[in-house]
């Protein structure tokens, strides 16, 4: 391996667990690369645990898209592919429309009020290099949109897509030039929220999600 694991036990976490979140944590911060083969012995033997424990996490880690089976070879770390980029991001650019659109008519002033304070602290933490504090804080804000849509259905399908969105979201902060257009964007959809205007939701988030896919398909070519 080109980077070390290192497994942090969790008494509350069954050890597959465990090792799922140390390896899917790798892939998402790009300490296992795109095409990077996952050798279960070799894996085990690096974060002391048996074979049993990988094997799951991976395929746990397939089912999410992140790991992908190849025949006679075995597993490896998906790539980032422009038409799995677009397929995700449409489905995510629907559910978040759909979920701006009910915020508008639910959303309290409590939780329109935490929106803005988490886009405060993005402010604040975007020139940092950590890239997965940046990616959590993101991730809270539109967190509290679907929350405020009051529909359970849709959180689950929300987080269903939620470590392949991940990923992209990650992808897109190394744009360090482009983290302040984010801060800006996000205010945009709390304007739009806040005048309780559905058309103008949706179409912020709509331009806003397209951004994220423009902005990875340029570094995807910039390699």
């Amino acid at each position: 391996m080109e980077n070390e694991l290192r497994i942090t036990m969790d008494d509350y976490l069954p050890l597959r667990d465990v090792v799922f979140n140390t390896l899917r944590g790798a892939i998402l911060r790009g300490d296992l690369k795109p095409g990077q083969r996952l050798m279960e012995i070799q894996l085990a033997n690096q974060l002391g645990v048996s074979r049993t424990p990988v094997r799951e996490a991976i395929r746990k880690l397939e089912l999410e898209g992140l790991v992908k089976m190849v025949p006679r070879k075995g597993a490896e770390v998906a790539q980032i592919s422009e038409k799995h980029l677009k397929d995700v991001l449409e489905v995510r650019s629907a559910l978040e429309e759909l979920a701006g659109e009910l915020a508008c008519e639910r959303m309290t002033a409590e939780e329109l009020e935490q929106l803005k304070e988490i886009n405060r602290r993005f402010m604040e933490v975007i020139g940092s290099d950590d890239i997965t504090a940046i990616a959590n804080v993101d991730e809270s804000f539109h967190m509290v949109i679907y929350g405020a849509t009051r529909n359970e259905r849709l959180t689950q399908m929300v987080n269903a897509l939620r470590e392949q969105v991940y990923r992209y979201r990650l992808e897109h902060i190394k744009d360090k030039a482009g983290r302040g257009a984010l801060a800006d964007e996000h205010a945009e959809i709390i304007r739009a929220l806040a005048d309780r205007d559905a058309t103008k939701t949706r179409k912020c988030i709509r331009g806003h999600i397209l951004q994220q896919e423009t902005t990875i398909k340029g570094l995807l070519k910039r390699g």
